[in-house]
């Protein structure tokens, strides 16, 4: 605690002293035993123990089977672990302690000064020492016999404090458990955002790697029909070739006997031309009867038959979507989880 900032910021010691000693709960002088909390802040042993068992409304006592809790300092909001002894496991903090008892050794030496407590404003020298309870206002006695509260129904002013400061203490508590479980519910979100991101993140690899596995499918048999058309081609060109070839040779035979039937014709001397003439002209009839060879059918160069129709695979990819049926069992097992909660 810093005393001396109070000190210099206040110009009364004592009061400065007093704002130091006030419990952040009761809003009263802490009361024995003290205890100090982890991040330094103190708290009335009844007061951190109401708010222990507000933020834990399952633990019992220090011998159940819940090996401890933690709860929020309503100072600082540190979080504070305790052990299976719950708030009888914080330490006490003696320093304070004695503080206190000097402290209120002090005031009780001190005179009692005339503004320290409230007066009347209707009767100036008349303390403030009951309370209007049909007005719901403090008073003074000279009031309820001669003034504005005579008919009134009045009941004595500590009772009244006693009654609403418990009040107020309850009301302290009840929002120190409603802050926890609201930074509870915090913490809840920030995981589920969390969670969110990494199935996300998962969903999406495991989605690209079943296009990928897709692809590389499609790549495969993109190769295995494209080595079936290549099949096909060579064997039709290398057909056409020994066509060629053959073709070729039959030429050159045909162009040999013609320059040979040429030179014959050429002949003048009737002997010498009758000598080879029936032998040349069988040679190339029968030539020509032999000369039949293969052909191509029409339409033999063509790949029709190759074609592949990708349109029912288009339409299948188009159609791609997420499975309905897994997203509406994930929303409604979600909606059976929250009316469970």
């Amino acid at each position: 605690m810093d005393f001396q900032a109070g000190i210099l910021q206040d110009g009364s010691p004592m009061e400065s002293l007093e704002k130091q000693l006030i419990c952040p709960i009761c809003l009263e002088m802490f009361s024995k035993p003290v205890v100090i909390l982890p991040c330094q802040h103190n708290l009335c042993r009844k007061c951190a123990q109401d708010v222990f068992q507000a933020a834990n409304p399952y633990w019992q006592s220090r011998g159940s089977l819940i090996s401890g809790g933690r709860f929020r300092c309503p100072s600082c909001r540190h979080e504070v672990l305790l052990d299976r002894h719950g708030v009888y496991g914080l330490q006490r903090n003696l320093l304070v302690e004695n503080i206190i008892d000097i402290y209120k050794q002090e005031c009780s030496s001190r005179p009692l000064k005339k503004g320290e407590h409230p007066m009347c404003k209707e009767h100036e020298d008349e303390r403030i020492n009951i309370y209007c309870v049909t007005c719901e206002v403090p008073t003074c006695s000279m009031c309820k016999v001669f003034g504005a509260h005579k008919d009134c129904e009045v009941a004595p002013l500590q009772s009244v404090f006693q009654g609403q400061k418990t009040e107020l203490n309850n009301c302290i508590s009840m929002l120190v458990a409603g802050n926890d479980r609201i930074q509870t519910i915090i913490s809840q979100l920030e995981d589920s955002c969390q969670s969110t991101e990494e199935n996300s993140e998962a969903a999406k690899r495991e989605l690209c790697a079943r296009f990928d596995a897709l692809a590389a499918l499609l790549e495969e048999k993109k190769a295995e029909l494209l080595q079936r058309i290549s099949r096909e081609q060579a064997d039709k060109t290398a057909f056409i070739r020994s066509l060629v070839c053959q073709y070729k040779e039959q030429l050159e035979k045909s162009s040999r006997l013609v320059e040979t039937a040429i030179q014959a014709a050429e002949e003048t001397g009737g002997a010498a031309f009758l000598m080879n003439a029936k032998q040349l002209i069988k040679t190339i009839v029968e030539a020509s009867k032999g000369a039949r060879l293969d052909k191509i059918e029409p339409g033999y160069e063509s790949m029709d038959a190759f074609s592949v129709s990708l349109e029912h695979l288009t339409e299948a990819v188009h159609a791609l979507d997420f499975d309905p049926a897994e997203e509406d069992e994930e929303y409604f097992d979600g909606e059976e989880e929250e009316a469970e909660e």
